[in-house]
């Protein structure tokens, strides 16, 4: 493999560490934009265009109000926010930024109050939020229909993404700083040293990539990856639904999650739906086409405007969730040069997880903010 881009040092005199970067998603495209940046050789590998896949079937809202399980998590997620803009600054934040806050109610007396208990915790861990009356968020959003007196959880620091240009922009920005890229290509083995460690990636069309480092950022299909280093990398099946529906102008400016529908705009003529509800329908045998006609029917008991709206597109992805459901990032250490970058909500911690696991690589230094989830957790051999 000829590595395109000039060799840049990265001190004393030491040559770039060859970087395959596998999986070219949000977590991928991060990573490797990272590592562009600080001199690594870097080559992003993907079977699939960039950005195509699971990030472009992500309900991405960039938050970390849902993230509370654990607090080592919130703070990760946290730090995403904050790293996003950052990276909106560094990059530009046209066609794939938009901090436009987020709103959330319930319609029944338990889950206002769940909601509201996990609005002032999150106030006590300087989370801004807001509590309004439905009134006061129709102001917000003049097309919703909700009760005047309902109390609505606004949190107006959180935003959304659109994922596949966000992907798009790292990775033109990373080729031209001396990235490889090769779309189209599976990889299809992953050779090892008499030490263990990575040697080479052989694509599926028969090329063999000489490297010094692998990252594993392929997503749903991490474990898969994984096994080619007899690594076993446990993995939730936990599939969900997104559709998008045409809508002209898109009668909503910001995210919100309404009782048993979640809505956010998709640009300025098209919105994207979610439900958990829906999503736990997705292995009954249920037509995707059906799954999305619920999904647009419980949107417009929300929004009325988008009555006049048609569905453009539905997309099934499986989500990258860890065993524990937390992200499995950093190198393994019984397989030297091998690393993971495996996580749910990818659009979130995509860019703090890039920066922080590229100055792992180049630097061999680690960051406490990783260390709940370090990927040695899950330490049983593949053959065990």
């Amino acid at each position: 493999m000829i590595w395109k881009g000039a060799l840049v040092s990265m001190g004393s005199g030491r040559r770039p560490e060859r970087v395959a970067v596998i999986g070219v998603g949000v977590l991928g495209a991060s990573v490797g934009w990272n590592l562009s940046r600080q001199g690594a050789e870097v080559v992003l590998i993907d079977a699939r265009r960039p950005g195509e896949g699971v990030t472009n079937g992500s309900f991405a809202w960039v938050n970390a109000s849902n993230k509370t399980v654990r607090k080592s998590y919130f703070d990760l997620n946290v730090a995403g926010m904050a790293a996003h803009r950052e990276l909106a600054t560094a990059i530009g934040p046209d066609s794939w930024w938009y901090p436009s806050g987020h709103l959330r109610w319930a319609d029944d007396p338990a889950a206002a109050t769940e909601l509201l208990a996990t609005a002032e915790m999150l106030a006590s861990w300087g989370y801004r939020v807001e509590v309004l009356t439905g009134a006061e968020a129709r102001r917000l959003e003049p097309a919703l229909v909700m009760p005047g007196e309902v109390p609505v959880v606004w949190y107006p620091d959180e935003a959304w993404v659109h994922g596949r240009h966000l992907v798009g922009r790292l990775v033109d920005q990373a080729v031209a700083a001396g990235a490889g890229l090769r779309s189209g290509c599976a990889v299809r083995d992953i050779i090892t040293g008499t030490d263990g460690g990575v040697r080479t990636v052989v694509l599926s069309d028969g090329t063999r990539l000489d490297v010094d480092i692998v990252v594993n950022a392929a997503g749903p299909s991490a474990s898969e990856v994984a096994a080619l280093v007899a690594r076993q990398l446990p993995m939730r099946r936990e599939p969900g639904v997104v559709t998008r529906v045409d809508c002209a102008p898109a009668p909503i400016g910001r995210v919100m999650h309404a009782p048993r529908i979640e809505i956010r705009p998709d640009g300025d003529a098209s919105v994207v739906l979610h439900s958990r509800e829906i999503d736990a329908l997705i292995d009954t045998g249920e037509e995707v086409s059906e799954l999305a006609r619920m999904l647009h029917e419980s949107a417009r008991n929300v929004v009325p405007e988008l009555g006049d709206s048609h569905i453009a597109e539905t997309r099934v992805a499986n989500r990258p969730i860890p065993a524990d459901g937390f992200p499995s990032v950093g190198v393994v250490p019984s397989v030297p040069g091998y690393y993971e970058a495996v996580s749910h909500s990818g659009i979130t911690l995509g860019p703090v997880i890039g920066r922080l696991l590229a100055t792992e690589i180049v630097s061999g230094k680690t960051d406490a903010m990783l260390a709940d989830f370090r990927p040695e957790r899950f330490a049983v051999p593949a053959d065990g």
